[in-house]
């Protein structure tokens, strides 16, 4: 287990800091970024975010996996690494 979370399922007009705000109630947050189009500047649905613990993103995969941020159910995930291209 890592403490990297993928969120999933985000509606396109959330932001980083309310993502951070969202995860803050479980613990400690590192980061929190919301994946954007680098041509519009509009999310793209999903996100990453960074506990301070492993045990506190345990904690936040139980508690907020399918709970709703800006009207929308969100999925929370452990984060896998990024494939090579």
């Amino acid at each position: 287990m890592t403490n990297k979370l993928f969120i999933g399922s985000l509606d396109y007009s959330t932001t980083d800091s309310q993502l951070e705000e969202h995860f803050s109630k479980i613990g400690k947050v590192l980061s929190a970024k919301v994946i954007v189009d680098r041509n519009t500047g509009q999310g793209k649905g999903f996100g990453f975010v960074e506990m301070g613990t492993e045990e506190e993103a345990k904690t936040a995969m139980d508690k907020l996996n399918g709970s709703e941020l800006n009207g929308r159910p969100i999925a929370v995930k452990e984060a896998k690494p990024q494939e090579k291209r």
